[in-house]
């Protein structure tokens, strides 16, 4: 009778031995995780928006869905603002800015400098787009502090993702594994720029804002997964 050779499974299965991953195989199932739970980020913020737009809308009687702005969901006195300020403004804000800072994690650091302050004030949007929750419309008087301030965080959120769009998008340009990335930045900050001031020439107010937030969601949804996995050097 041979003994059975050194190393080898003495039942008789070297397929049945059970396989070791090695620590890059690990690493590299820990990376592929992490990158799935980053895509989910943009389209969670996504769904939450629309949903609150949505739902809160259906319980609001006499809303319209496109004569009236998102913000009056919100506003001081309606029912469920504070639900709706959660939901479909903080939520979605702070989740964005989650999206941009795991984006400005991924520039590779010789990347040109305009990517990385880019993405700082894509962060900056996100802050601004929370704290139009936190600073909620009063439709009893649209000139107090209070709709001033919304009005500021709205501003914010415009003036922060515009240019950081933008400069993100002529920055990634210049790089051919960013390339897809930087087109999606320009179109989605050129488009809100349009939506935002030049295209309420053309509809009402609250359609071409809505407009802006659904060119925006586009962005939250699509840059995590067309943007390179990785750092690189």
């Amino acid at each position: 009778m041979v003994p059975p050779a050194a190393g080898r499974n003495p039942t008789g299965g070297i397929g049945r031995e059970r396989r070791q991953c090695g620590p890059c195989e690990q690493a590299g199932c820990s990376m592929s995780g992490l990158h799935r739970w980053e895509r989910a980020l943009g389209i969670a913020a996504a769904v939450l928006f629309v949903g609150a737009v949505l739902g809160f809308g259906a319980a609001l009687p006499l809303f319209d869905p496109i004569g009236h702005p998102v913000a009056l969901l919100g506003a001081m006195g309606v029912p469920h603002a504070l639900a709706f300020n959660i939901v479909g403004f903080a939520l979605p804000g702070l989740l964005a800015s989650l999206v941009a800072l795991r984006l400005l994690l991924r520039v590779p650091r010789t990347a040109p400098w305009s990517m990385r302050v880019g993405a700082q004030l894509l962060m900056l949007a996100g802050v601004g787009f929370t704290a139009m929750g936190v600073l909620p419309l009063d439709t009893s008087d649209l000139d107090n502090p209070a709709s001033q301030y919304h009005a500021s965080a709205w501003m914010v959120w415009v003036l922060a993702f515009v240019p950081g769009a933008v400069m993100s998008g002529i920055g990634a340009l210049r790089l051919p594994a960013w390339r897809a990335v930087g087109a999606l930045h320009l179109a989605c900050g050129l488009g809100v720029l349009l939506s935002a001031f030049a295209l309420q020439v053309l509809l009402p107010a609250p359609l071409a804002q809505r407009v802006a937030f659904g060119v925006w969601l586009v962005w939250l949804v699509a840059v995590l997964p067309l943007a390179p996995g990785a750092r690189r050097a």
